[in-house]
């Protein structure tokens, strides 16, 4: 496989892959659940907690300066690595499960009784449990988007569940299971003409697609720091700034207000306005550091890359007796899931992890998909842009020996 960048030079960069474990080598294939962080994101939060450590926004001194500033300087990256027109649409939260926490406790608060929610059978359990929540508080009616036989999203199925009562449709970008990539520009044109607004859960997509999401015409773009090779702890909310002005506030606190007396509260202006209480300063300076090393990389060369060991591994593994691969849809990225015929998931990750070999199993926290196919869970290997062949062909050596044993 041919690449423009040194895949060694890339992987040298990230500390955590030069160890053993279990006496063998490192093989990380679960970028999925949570990427590695390259020593640039590692040293951006260690200079901050070294050098600038002090509460950002609230004081006149010099540490509070440098944070705010380069706190702040954050925002403007993100604006600019996922195309949003407007800084104050960037809103920082814990990770994506908190931003569509938001979204539907605060957009959700404009909703009435009847009111209409779609989601999808491929959705992560923290784009279901929200909405279902909201529903049964506010007696609206959930519907949920079929999938094909290779697992894409139904959408002449999905054109017919929309009416004039939908107001939300709430997406992945990309499957964590599936690898599907969904073509959410097509899904909000279908969302827009019944009046809908349209959340995307980006998580999975952020670290292999480029994301602009005015071309994709979405209301709201959710995604983690933590798998784009950030810290945990961080995320993003995006929103159209007439919604995110629109919307009540969420949680309360400090930052948030701009006066508060016992007669009466008045609140902030985005994008203070849903960011409560002293942010996470470090977690925002290493997303910012992370934006920088994906925007160093040739983005169209890493997804090239990518997609190259990806459909490696789906070849390697297709060739195995009793394997079946999970998912075949036209477009897929990042992730593949499989089954070993007559044996638990969980036995065989236990065994490969012997051999220095990190995947996923279980359900991914996907378990209405899981029931829709007929499964208890699945293997799953990721990759990402520091993994290279040798990682494949360790992985099915290791498989291999694990399927002899059992």
């Amino acid at each position: 496989m041919s690449q423009s960048f040194s895949v060694s030079a890339l992987r040298a960069q990230f500390p955590v892959l030069q160890q053993s474990c279990n006496g063998h080598a490192l093989v990380y294939l679960d970028s999925a659940a949570t990427t590695q962080k390259p020593q640039s994101v590692i040293d951006a939060m260690n200079n901050y907690y070294q050098y600038n450590n002090a509460n950002v926004h609230r004081a006149a001194h010099c540490l509070s300066a440098k944070a705010t500033q380069a706190f702040e300087r954050v925002r403007d990256e993100v604006r600019s690595f996922i195309n949003a027109p407007k800084r104050e649409e960037v809103i920082w939260t814990k990770g994506a499960t908190e931003a569509i926490n938001l979204v539907a406790q605060s957009y959700g608060a404009l909703l009435e009784a009847g009111d209409e929610i779609i989601i999808s059978t491929m959705e992560h359990h923290a784009n279901i449990v929200p909405w279902q929540l909201l529903a049964q508080q506010l007696k609206l009616v959930l519907k949920v988007i079929p999938l094909t036989d290779i697992g894409e999203l139904d959408l002449a199925a999905f054109a017919q569940l929309l009416t004039e009562k939908t107001r939300l449709v709430a997406v992945t970008h990309i499957s964590n299971v599936l690898g599907t990539v969904n073509p959410i520009a097509e899904i909000v044109a279908l969302s827009h003409q019944v009046g809908a607004k349209v959340l995307v859960d980006g998580s999975q997509a952020v670290a292999h697609l480029p994301i602009d999401v005015q071309a994709l015409d979405c209301d709201f773009y959710v995604f983690s720091g933590h798998k784009m090779y950030g810290p945990t702890g961080i995320g993003v909310l995006y929103g159209k700034a007439d919604l995110l002005n629109a919307m009540p506030v969420w949680q309360t606190g400090g930052e948030m207000i701009k006066k508060v007396s016992f007669s009466g509260t008045t609140f902030n202006a985005l994008p203070f306005k849903f960011e409560p209480g002293t942010p996470n300063i470090s977690g925002v300076i290493g997303l910012g550091a992370a934006v920088a090393f994906l925007q160093q990389q040739d983005r169209a060369a890493l997804l090239h890359y990518e997609q190259g060991l990806f459909e490696y591994a789906k070849a390697q593994l297709s060739s195995l007796p009793d394997i079946t691969l999970v998912g075949n849809a036209a477009q897929q990225a990042g992730v593949i899931s499989f089954v070993v015929k007559g044996e638990h998931h969980s036995d065989i990750a236990t065994i490969l992890d012997q051999q220095g070999v990190a995947i996923r199993a279980g359900h991914h926290c996907a378990m209405p998909l899981m029931e829709s196919l007929g499964l208890g869970g699945t293997l799953r290997l990721s990759i990402a842009c520091y993994n290279e062949q040798q990682d494949i062909d360790s992985f099915i050596i290791a498989l291999n020996k694990t399927l002899e044993f059992l």
